[in-house]
């Protein structure tokens, strides 16, 4: 299946004529939207398909689903909020349901803590095969236990056209991954992905979330330029310390050393004497 996700930036971003052209020219299974207003219900009018919105509490927008099948009703789930004063409206995430696949549409704070805490009670929520996709708002590594990062890796929005980041992925469980791009950006300030996505076939890809080796992420980092893979390096090396073992070499020569230095501090001492 292929599933693209966009962030539409609200009122002033891509409008429904954009998205329809976007469907026209990528033809989506599943098309999950952030910063939807309520004007994406017409958009079956231009591409046919079916829309599934959830609005956000205090928002002019939401977040919305399409696809040419029909869809279920798309719950929202309530995600963790701050407690400091000031502290904008509350988030959700969009359930869909897809075939045999769970997927969490999403915008999430940009609080960096806080985010990871969301991310936490989507994973515990979602079944079987998932995926989270969208807008994390996330600046380095995400860890989510049983799902792994399956891109695309690369940046996604250009912040005051200064500096860019990566601030829209997917993260999946039960998952392959055949395909992942990010697309050409349009009138918003986040380029789309798209991700070809299949059930994994076996048993132990869905419960190890079908994660690739450390030194496997290391090393495909470098046919990649640094500065768009810098948290993928910082991903992989924030798991190596857990999964690479010391070699019982460099453990003997640390207890020789330790000897050496008992034995130099009792010879001091009885020269001392």
């Amino acid at each position: 299946m292929k599933v693209i996700s966009w962030n539409l930036l609200r009122l002033v971003g891509a409008g429904v004529p954009d998205v329809a052209r976007l469907i026209a020219r990528h033809r989506p299974d599943l098309l999950l939207m952030q910063e939807a207003t309520k004007e994406i219900a017409s958009l079956p009018d231009l591409v046919d398909g079916y829309v599934q919105r959830v609005p956000m509490d205090g928002r002019v927008y939401g977040l919305a689903a399409w696809s040419p099948h029909r869809l279920a009703p798309t719950p929202a789930l309530r995600l963790p909020v701050s407690t400091m004063p000031g502290r904008v409206p509350p988030r959700i995430a969009q359930i869909v349901r897809f075939g045999d696949v769970e997927f969490a549409n999403v915008h999430l704070s940009h609080g960096q803590v806080l985010n990871r805490l969301q991310l936490l009670r989507i994973a515990r929520t979602l079944e079987g095969p998932a995926a989270v996709i969208g807008d994390y708002n996330a600046v380095g590594p995400i860890v989510m236990d049983g799902f792994r990062d399956i891109g695309p890796r690369e940046t996604t929005h250009r912040a005051h056209n200064i500096i860019s980041f990566r601030l829209d992925r997917c993260m999946a469980r039960g998952l392959r991954c055949n395909d992942a791009q990010v697309l050409a950006r349009g009138p918003s300030d986040h380029h789309p992905i798209s991700l070809e996505l299949d059930v994994a076939s076996n048993r132990v890809a869905l419960e190890r979330g079908s994660g690739d080796s450390v030194l496997d992420r290391i090393a495909a980092l470098r046919h990649a330029p640094l500065g768009e893979n810098v948290e993928d390096l910082l991903r992989a090396l924030s798991h190596a310390r857990a999964r690479v073992a010391i070699p019982h070499k460099v453990s003997e020569l640390r207890a020789r050393r330790r000897k050496r230095r008992v034995a130099a501090g009792n010879e001091n001492h009885h020269l001392s004497h």
